[in-house]
């Protein structure tokens, strides 16, 4: 299946989504709804709520439920991004100006946080504790994930398992609790659940993974944003890392000069190492085998068109150029 393909599937679902996130999105202060609206409506890709559609039905859910917690899953996510963009002074996202260019850093974190509350609001009207132990232990976990990422910038001694940590608390844990939250609303067993949420985590990471490797190989108009923006910020992402494991001691220094200085100036030299190393092909083949284990993960799963997607989203994370 395309991604169009999965779209179709879920069109009528994910409208309902989009229905509660419009309605939810009100507020008396118009500064709150403007920011909010504006990082909403910028053209995402509804990723993460759309795992918490296609698990549910994929489970054989029938009520409407699962449309509230898709929207709660794109409120954190949405929040995530406001903040993000401000500690990592980000200009574009998604081919726009991001909320915090247009609008200032104190109204992007501050709506950032009013996303996270009526967040929490939606989920106690959904009515299960289990729903906000999940959500509240990811959104926890998600910041920790972003203080670990500060802590790794500018640090050339990152190795993999240093990174691989981050993104599977600040990305793959929303991605996981899609998942599992799609299985619990279908009030499937506990291992049913635990099969929806390593879909999820594995998938997140693939997706992360990907990300890392396009920001380095994709096309900044079909990204949204800058290539070279996590060097720009002296993260050492994975095709770093691989190249300076794989570098001569002098390209090895080098690289880890650049870390530590951050920003794009010897682009040119760092990409030249990168794929001299294979760096690229290395870190395409770990997200291949995230995208693999998630598929995994649902093997046992009813066979169906929400089982296929499911599969074929896997696929398409790690097949994407955007």
């Amino acid at each position: 299946m395309k991604f169009n393909d999965i779209k179709l599937l879920a069109q009528a679902d994910m409208d309902a989504v989009d229905h509660v996130i419009r309605k939810q999105l009100y507020s008396d202060v118009v500064l709150v709804r403007q920011v909010a609206e504006y990082i909403i409506q910028s053209g995402g890709k509804r990723l993460r709520p759309l795992i918490t559609v296609l698990m549910a039905k994929a489970c054989g859910y029938e009520g409407t439920h699962h449309h509230t917690l898709a929207a709660v899953i794109e409120f954190i996510h949405t929040a995530t991004l406001l903040h993000d963009d401000v500690v990592d002074k980000s200009e574009l996202r998604r081919g726009k100006k991001t909320a915090n260019e247009l609008f200032g850093n104190a109204a992007s974190v501050l709506v950032g946080d009013f996303l996270y509350s009526r967040a929490f609001q939606m989920m106690v009207g959904v009515g299960q504790m289990t729903v906000m132990d999940i959500l509240a232990n990811a959104t926890n976990i998600i910041a920790e994930g972003e203080v670990l990422q500060l802590l790794n910038c500018h640090d050339p001694d990152v190795d993999e398992e240093r990174y691989r940590q981050v993104i599977k608390y600040k990305t793959a844990q929303l991605f996981s609790a899609a998942g599992q939250l799609g299985a619990l609303i279908a009030n499937q067993y506990e291992p049913i659940q635990t099969q929806a949420k390593e879909y999820g985590t594995y998938l997140g990471n693939a997706f992360q993974i990907i990300d890392d490797v396009l920001d380095y190989s994709g096309n900044t108009e079909e990204l949204g944003k800058n290539l070279g923006d996590d060097l720009a910020e002296g993260k050492a992402t994975l095709p770093l890392i691989y190249a300076m494991q794989k570098a001569n001691n002098e390209d090895r220094d080098f690289l880890r000069s650049v870390v530590i200085e951050g920003g794009t100036d010897h682009m040119d030299r760092v990409m030249a190492i990168i794929n001299a190393t294979g760096s690229l092909i290395y870190t395409r083949e770990a997200a291949e085998r995230e995208a693999s284990l998630a598929i995994d993960c649902i093997s046992t799963f009813q066979d169906g068109p929400y089982k296929n997607a499911l599969i074929s989203l896997a696929h398409l994370a790690v097949e994407r150029n955007h």
